[in-house]
């Protein structure tokens, strides 16, 4: 949690001087100046000044934060709050007004049309991944799926893209936020033309409800295996579904875990953000989650069990994820210990999809190198 930042005394120089903007508060060429800005804060950290046009509204965060509230400058237009910010952090955000929430319109980086992306200047660069406005629309697939599954219920749209021609499919878990908040058609053809990437054939994945179907649930991979697969092996698009990876962040990290240790004969290779390991099927209605079990009943199911041989995990984790450290770090741990090859880093955000997305493309691609048996660990 952060809070605002005190703002000047009156009659003191406006609180904007520090941050380098042009012109008066509240000017044209103030409003010109891009945002949100950050400048070095008294504590190894960063002053965030977040700006916004209008009437009363507050900054909220996605994870990371409690919502901030804006003040006003005097008697502009101008709404305004500095935000301490530690280092290394990427973080989603949106601004509400009223019942309202709007991407920034300061920012030209979105995710989405009703949220933005900011990061701090120390945050690492995020190579493959443009910049892409509120109003930008994101390439989307023409191969679809329309999949009614039978196991499953409903009836959902799966895009599938061939990158550098096709090669081994990628399943990624929460398929809509990869094509419709963070352009992952673009980014996986760019890491792929960088020869940072394998070519691959993502298929996007859309959930229904996501703890009923993410939540260690046999259904959803007895469907990917049984009904998905081979949809997509027919539905025209060159793909090796027999080098399959699966990616998936929070409870989709969760659950291409779960499919690793329960079908090993479907999957071997997954890249995993932020893993839900706090999870036990008591923990989604208890009062804190994250407060049962450490590593959750991934953790107890490999006390019981090893790990199946021949597995090739990468897990990453925001650094600014505290409460999920201990959960991740135990089922690391255990996994390595089973004998799997095991990649740990960590990416500069909370429980954020911002800050992970660098680390999917990485290992993805690592997943698909041919198999070591030493972990590694990165920042």
């Amino acid at each position: 949690m952060t809070d605002p930042v005190p703002g000047p005394p009156a009659g003191a120089e406006h609180p904007f001087a520090a941050f380098g903007l042009p012109g008066p508060p509240g000017g044209e060429e103030f409003w010109g100046a891009a945002g949100p800005v950050s400048v070095p804060g008294p504590d190894g950290g960063w002053r965030t000044l977040f700006r916004w046009r209008g009437g009363p509204a507050a900054v909220e965060f996605e994870s990371w934060s409690e919502p901030v509230p804006l003040v006003r400058w005097r008697e502009t237009d101008c709404w305004y709050a500095e935000v301490r910010m530690p280092p290394r952090l990427r973080v989603t955000y949106q601004v509400r007004a009223g019942d309202d929430r709007y991407a920034d319109p300061l920012n030209p980086v979105g995710a989405g049309g009703e949220r933005s992306v900011a990061a701090t200047p120390d945050a690492p660069p995020q190579p493959h991944w443009p910049a892409v406005g509120a109003d930008d629309v994101l390439p989307l697939p023409p191969t679809r799926i329309r999949w009614a599954s039978e196991r499953l219920g409903g009836r959902r749209t799966v895009r599938v893209h061939p990158v550098a021609g096709g090669g081994p499919v990628v399943l990624l878990l929460d398929g809509d936020d990869w094509l419709y908040l963070h352009p992952a058609v673009t980014a996986f053809d760019a890491a792929a033309a960088a020869g940072e990437l394998p070519p691959v054939t993502l298929v996007f994945l859309p959930a229904g409800d996501r703890l009923a179907e993410y939540a260690c649930r046999p259904e959803l991979w007895e469907a990917v295996r049984d009904e998905l697969l081979p949809r997509v092996a027919d539905c025209g698009v060159p793909g090796d579904p027999e080098r399959l990876v699966v990616a998936g962040q929070s409870l989709g990290g969760l659950s291409a875990v779960y499919a690793a240790l329960e079908f090993p004969d479907l999957v071997t290779r997954v890249a995993c953000q932020s893993g839900s390991f706090w999870w036990t099927p008591e923990a989604a209605g208890a009062a804190d989650p994250l407060g049962g079990p450490v590593g959750g009943a991934v953790a107890a199911r490999l006390r019981e069990r090893p790990a199946p041989a021949g597995l090739r995990i990468a897990f990453d984790l925001g650094e600014h994820e505290t409460r999920m450290r201990p959960h991740c770090e135990l089922v690391e741990d255990l996994v390595r210990r089973a004998g799997a090859t095991v990649r740990v880093s960590r990416s500069a955000s909370d429980h954020d999809r911002a800050g992970w997305r660098q680390a999917l493309l990485r290992d993805v691609a690592w997943a698909l190198a041919r198999p070591s048996r030493t972990a590694a660990r990165t920042r």
